[in-house]
């Protein structure tokens, strides 16, 4: 009975490890919840490039990795990627923005 008792133990503490290790983030992948922070990010962002009436959001890519947003696309002028970076600068969460965008 001991042994099983045991074996069981070290079984869940294994089981446990394995799955808190998986979750964990690294330099070029994100945990389980830096993926959900992120994609509520990237969301933020597009709603707010969306209800800027002088931005076109169908020509603004937005990603988010670890709080960083990169914009990428071709838009109409150099005024819609700054005001492209200062809505995505405004989103709280944003850590920094990254600007990948180019003017058509």
């Amino acid at each position: 009975m001991n042994k099983t008792r045991t074996y069981l133990t070290a079984l869940f503490l294994a089981v446990t490890l394995m799955s808190t290790v998986g979750c964990a983030s690294t330099a070029t992948q994100e945990g389980t919840g830096e993926y959900i922070d992120d994609s509520v990010i990237t969301t933020k962002v597009k709603a707010a490039i969306f209800d800027d009436p002088t931005l076109k959001s169908g020509e603004i890519n937005v990603e988010t990795f670890k709080g960083v947003v990169q914009l990428s696309g071709f838009v109409a002028s150099q005024t819609a990627i700054h005001k492209a970076i200062d809505v995505a600068r405004g989103i709280n969460g944003v850590k920094s923005v990254k600007n990948d965008m180019r003017v058509k």
